[in-house]
C-alpha cells in the first residue's frame, strides 16, 4: 500500500518527467500504484501544481478497441490542466509527444455541481446539469515509453494521458433534440496538400457521448470529487485516433454543432 509520501514522490517524478518531454520504463516499485483507487490518488497531486482551478477532465479507452489495446479494464479519467488548454487557431506542438495522434471529441460544459452522492447520477440528471455542448480535439501523451503495458493504474497516475486540449465554440442548435449516438462528424486529414477523409460517430463513445459523460459524473463521484460548475468534459474520440506528424491538419465539420481545426507543428 502507498504511503502519502511514496505517492507523492511518484507524482513529482510524472510531472517532472512530462515537463522535460521525457519518458520512463515504469514508476519506481516503491511508488508504483496497484490499484485504480491509488491510480486516481498520485493523479489529483497534479492538483497542487496548476495556477489555476481544474479546467475539466477527459476520459480515456473510450471504445472496447482503445481498452484492449492499452489493456485496461473500462474507461479512464483524467484531469484537464488550464495550461495545457490552448485558443482555438493556435498550431498544436508536436515536438516530445510520443503518441503524436489528434483525437475528435463531443464535449460538454457544466451549468451547476453534481456532488458526490451515494446513488448513480442517471444520464437524465447528467444532462440537465450541462450548459452546452461543443466540438474539441486532444491530443495525448504518456510519460511512460511503453504505455501499451503500463496498466491501467500507472495509466490513471499519469494523468490518463492528457496533454493538449483545444475547445471549439459552444454549439448554437438544439443539440439536445439530436440523436448524439448516430450523430456523424466529417474529418478532414491533410499531409502534404493531400487530404483523407474520415468519419466519427457518436456511438465509438461508449455507445454514446452521453453516456460517457454519466460515467464521468458517477466515477467522480465514486471518487468524492465534485464535478463542478463549468468544467469542461471531453468524452473520448469519436473515430481511431489519427497519427498526426508536423505539417499536418486536421479538421471537424460538426455539421450544425460547429466545426474545429488544428495544425500541427514541431
Amino acid at each position: 500500500m502507498l504511503t502519502p509520501t511514496t505517492m507523492q514522490a511518484a507524482s513529482d517524478l510524472l510531472h517532472a518527467t512530462w515537463m522535460e518531454s521525457g519518458r520512463l520504463d515504469r514508476l519506481p516499485e516503491a511508488s508504483r500504484p496497484s490499484t485504480r483507487a491509488e491510480g486516481y490518488a498520485i493523479q489529483a497531486l497534479l492538483e497542487r501544481r496548476s495556477a489555476h482551478p481544474v479546467f475539466g477532465w477527459k476520459i480515456a479507452a473510450t471504445s472496447v478497441a482503445g481498452q484492449k489495446h492499452i489493456g485496461v479494464s473500462g474507461p479512464l479519467a483524467g484531469r484537464l490542466l488550464r495550461e495545457r488548454v490552448l485558443p482555438a487557431g493556435q498550431p498544436f506542438p508536436l515536438r516530445g509527444n510520443l503518441m503524436r495522434v489528434a483525437e475528435v471529441e463531443f464535449a460538454f460544459a457544466m451549468a451547476r455541481d453534481l456532488a458526490p452522492r451515494p446513488a448513480p447520477y442517471t444520464q437524465e440528471e447528467v444532462l440537465a446539469a450541462v450548459a452546452t455542448l461543443h466540438p474539441a480535439i486532444e491530443v495525448p501523451d504518456s510519460r511512460y515509453a511503453d504505455f501499451v503495458h503500463a496498466g491501467e493504474a500507472q495509466i490513471i497516475a499519469d494523468n490518463a494521458c492528457a496533454h493538449l486540449f483545444v475547445l471549439g465554440p459552444a454549439a448554437t442548435a438544439p443539440w439536445r433534440d439530436l440523436d448524439l449516438a448516430a450523430f456523424e462528424v466529417a474529418v478532414r486529414h491533410e499531409r502534404a496538400g493531400k487530404p483523407t477523409t474520415l468519419t466519427g460517430r457518436g456511438s465509438n463513445v461508449l455507445g454514446d457521448p452521453r453516456i460517457g459523460l454519466t460515467w464521468l459524473a458517477n466515477e467522480l463521484s465514486g471518487l468524492g470529487i465534485t464535478l463542478a460548475r463549468g468544467q469542461v468534459i471531453t468524452t473520448g474520440t469519436c473515430l481511431v485516433p489519427i497519427d498526426v506528424l508536423p505539417g499536418d491538419g486536421v479538421s471537424a465539420d460538426y455539421g450544425p454543432l460547429g466545426s474545429i481545426a488544428v495544425r500541427f507543428v514541431d
